[in-house]
């Protein structure tokens, strides 16, 4: 066998292709697009390495044309689930054992099919399943899960480079093994890019998995497993399951072999599930490893020195791209009382120019919500504002679900800094606006820091560099992600790692190194070369 310290293709962020008119890469979705609206797929669990179909099946629509099928899936049971541990803990021994470079070619390739091949029909699985438009899906689960897969072989060369000092007759290593157990990986409806992630980071650093995605995001996540098994991933690394998550934690949680949860998803599910780990704890042989990226409601916060048209377009973009079913969106906002008439302006003039249908349409800005349950709960909100004394519906604000998931981009104009839509989660297309008085700046920062549990995502907006500074240092615990006079979405893997704490998550930074140590279970070696004969120390002797 040959033998080298090998170094691996330096990571670069891939670069987003933008889709403009008469471009191959626009006739290629397009295509893609075509092909698989035509069809009805049947899409199996993945256990083991086989491919298993049960007779209960469940349908998926395009959220933004819910008459139309593009395919249905199998609904697991407890049985499945245990069935994906037995074969996460039967493929670990020959995986963690698998030389490191063999794992990060698997990904590499994976990360090459994704931005190869693959790239149109990852673009149009994302744009039909989760109603993104291109340049969403081109951001997310094609630039952004390539990014994570290249950035995360570095990451893990540059960990196991890490080692200690040695004495003399002394050799002193650290071995990174995997942690001892499965890895459970739960991912959300919203991200692509976070499906993939979730479950492919741990199985890079030696780890099996057992993979729940949300329902709602099954029809692309089914893509990526096809595009891991196709770079070799070999069987049971990664198991994916299609189970109630009740079911599914009833079983994870209590197998003794359980040793980490990748999650992303609600506040609320989190907090559960680290309760339910901490009971359990006895049953486990090691300590688990819990990363979490939850919720968020994320601020904008403008001091009267910013500039007007930058602060309209960190809110349009911020906070109604992808429908704001981002963690990170934007959802509140505090304008100071002098800018307040001509923001308004440009977001009336923004939202009028802003188109709305189908993803299949490229000119449609905005498309649907993920689904029934979304929808009634955000229009449900606007409703309750319409009504309330404490606010006013000021632009968009109407809903329709007869033909999809449609809510226009709506803005609420808040009296009050602490009304309802500007402390909770909504998760879709609602931006909250307070405004103030230009002298009431310092107050407003304490306010800003104070009203959410949340610390995700926010942004500041100022000329004066004194404002910023000062601001920086005030919300310095009110986000993980923080940006300047930028809106406060859109973290690139390698240059900004995402993650918040408080009620938002751990702060594992997905996107850099800190994320990959959670997946690992160091060893301490100490070899000496000439162990001493004799106990005794030459301080015991008096001449």
């Amino acid at each position: 066998m040959a033998n080298g310290f090998y170094t691996v293709p330096q990571a670069k962020n891939e670069p987003c292709l933008n889709y403009g008119p008469g471009s191959s890469e626009k006739a290629a979705v397009k295509a893609a697009l075509a092909e698989m609206r035509s069809e009805v797929k049947d899409i199996p669990m993945t256990i083991g390495g086989e491919k298993v179909f049960t007779n209960r099946k469940s349908k998926i629509v395009p959220p933004h044309d819910i008459k139309h099928s593009i395919g249905k899936f199998s609904n697991g049971n407890k049985g499945h689930v245990k069935d994906a541990i037995a074969a996460a803990m039967a493929a670990k021994d020959k995986w963690a054992s698998t030389p490191w470079q063999e794992r990060a070619a698997i990904f590499l390739k994976a990360a090459d099919l994704i931005a190869g091949p693959y790239r149109a029909r990852m673009n149009a699985a994302t744009m039909l399943c989760q109603s993104k438009n291109i340049w969403q899906a081109e951001i997310d689960c094609v630039c952004e899960l390539v990014d994570f897969l290249r950035f995360n072989v570095q990451y893990m060369t540059e960990i196991y480079a890490q080692q200690p000092n040695s004495s003399d007759g002394v050799w002193n290593r650290l071995e990174y093994r995997p942690l001892e157990g499965f890895v459970f990986a739960l991912t959300p409806f919203n991200f692509t890019a976070i499906a993939g992630n979730l479950p492919g980071t741990p199985a890079l650093l030696g780890n099996t998995v057992v993979w729940k995605p949300a329902n709602s995001q099954i029809y692309s996540a089914a893509l990526v497993m096809e595009i891991f098994e196709e770079a070799g991933l070999p069987a049971g690394v990664i198991n994916l399951v299609f189970v109630d998550g009740p079911a599914a934690g009833d079983v994870i949680f209590n197998s003794p072999d359980f040793a980490g949860l990748h999650f992303t998803g609600s506040t609320g599910v989190f907090n559960h599930l680290w309760a339910t780990i901490g009971n359990n704890i006895s049953k486990y042989k090691s300590y688990p490893r819990i990363v979490g990226e939850t919720g968020g409601k994320d601020f904008v916060m403008v001091h009267p020195s910013a500039n007007v048209d930058q602060v309209v377009t960190a809110l349009s973009r911020g906070a109604f791209e992808f429908q704001g079913q981002k963690c990170s969106a934007a959802s509140r906002a505090y304008i100071p009382k002098s800018m307040w008439t001509a923001v308004k302006k440009g977001l009336r003039e923004d939202l009028k120019s802003m188109k709305m249908g189908p993803t299949e349409d490229f000119s449609n800005f905005i498309n649907a919500v993920i689904d029934e349950k979304a929808f009634d709960k955000i229009s449900n909100y606007i409703e309750k504002a319409n009504r309330d004394k404490d606010a006013n519906v000021i632009l968009g604000g109407n809903y329709d679900k007869s033909e999809g998931y449609f809510i226009e981009p709506t803005v609420i104009q808040a009296k009050k800094p602490d009304y309802r839509t500007m402390c909770e989660e909504i998760f879709g297309p609602v931006l909250t606006i307070h405004v103030y008085n230009d002298d009431k700046y310092d107050e407003m920062l304490g306010i800003v820091d104070s009203t959410s549990p949340y610390a995700l995502t926010g942004s500041i907006f100022a000329k004066d560099r004194y404002v910023v500074e000062h601001a920086t240092k005030a919300l310095q615990n009110a986000a993980g992600n923080f940006y300047i006079n930028d809106k406060p979405t859109g973290a690139v893997v390698g240059q900004q790692p995402f993650g918040g704490g408080r009620a938002s998550g751990t702060n594992d930074k997905a996107g850099s190194v800190l994320n990959l140590y959670r997946w690992l279970s160091p060893r301490t070696i100490k070899e000496s070369f000439a162990a001493p004969k004799d106990y005794r120390y030459p301080f015991l002797e008096e001449s």
